[in-house]
């Protein structure tokens, strides 16, 4: 996977007023952003609901802890989903929310994402309130591992997985994969219990101490920016009622209609790269 080279994000003309108004609401202001899936499109990674987006049926908490057939069709797509999913590099958004945080504009990232483009871009402080692939817990005992030293694992237990170039990646990180009963799960090497990434799952809720995190952030900024989400799942929704309760401006930046929009002090519907980077430049 291949991002924008950095600074090659050029504004369409015809996004400059609204960009202008955008400033007008975020100058002089402290900003907690809150990213989604489409933050990540520019560096390969699929959105969950965007044009286009393939229909998701994704696993459920409750069916990867009762079914052991299905972690097998799990863990075998999204092993296959790994290598690609990790291959990605953060684009142009991801840095310039990054140099918004360094020049001071920016208190803090809250990210429903769990790539950890965030901080590869350089971002310091980013509560991933979904988790991150690049964590695998054990609900037994609470090990927790790499994901890279479980992948290394799973790929020296299952010669025969391996993924064709082109494979359809999910915004999530895996491959839809049918057949897996030769699959051979990882388990804890501590007590041999369930391994399972550390992301929320449907069905699961998002850690207390996370989602403190997050309001942390938003009470203490000034302004709130929206990008690249829908804001279908609650936990977002949650954070744009707190700061909508103080009143706060709150732009919103995504392609298509969110649940959000009619809260928006303003409404950006565009692509995420080329606004952010226009915003580091008018913001600095």
């Amino acid at each position: 996977m291949t991002a924008i080279t950095s600074g090659t994000a050029v504004l369409d003309p015809r996004l400059e007023p609204l960009v202008a108004q955008a400033v007008e609401l975020l100058q002089g202001r402290t900003v907690v952003v809150l990213t989604g899936a489409g933050v990540s499109t520019d560096s390969g990674i699929p959105d969950y609901r965007g044009a286009g987006a393939p229909v998701r049926n994704p696993m459920t908490f409750e069916h990867f802890q009762s079914d052991a057939a299905g972690r097998k069709r799990y863990w075998a797509g999204s092993h296959l989903g790994w290598r690609h999913f990790s291959a990605a590099e953060p684009n142009d958004g991801h840095r310039a929310l990054a140099g918004l945080e360094r020049s001071g504009r920016v208190n803090g990232i809250v990210t429903q994402n769990v790539d950890g483009l965030h901080l590869r871009a350089g971002s310091r402080r980013v509560v991933d309130i979904h988790g991150s692939l690049d964590r695998v817990r054990c609900l037994q005992c609470g090990q927790t591992f790499a994901r890279a030293d479980i992948a290394e694992r799973m790929a020296r237990d299952n010669p025969w997985l391996d993924a064709p170039e082109g494979v359809q990646l999910n915004p999530d990180g895996d491959v839809t994969v049918e057949a897996s009963d030769s699959m051979i799960v990882p388990s804890c090497s501590v007590c041999d219990g369930i391994l399972k990434p550390e992301v929320v799952f449907f069905g699961e809720f998002v850690p207390v101490e996370k989602f403190e995190e997050a309001k942390a952030l938003v009470r203490t900024a000034d302004a709130m920016l929206i990008a690249g989400s829908s804001l279908v799942v609650n936990s977002g929704i949650r954070l744009l009622d707190q700061a909508s309760k103080r009143k706060m401006p709150i732009v919103i930046l995504n392609r298509g209609v969110t649940k959000g929009d009619p809260r928006a002090s303003l409404k950006i519907d565009a692509g995420t790269s080329e606004v952010l980077v226009a915003l580091r430049e008018r913001l600095a």
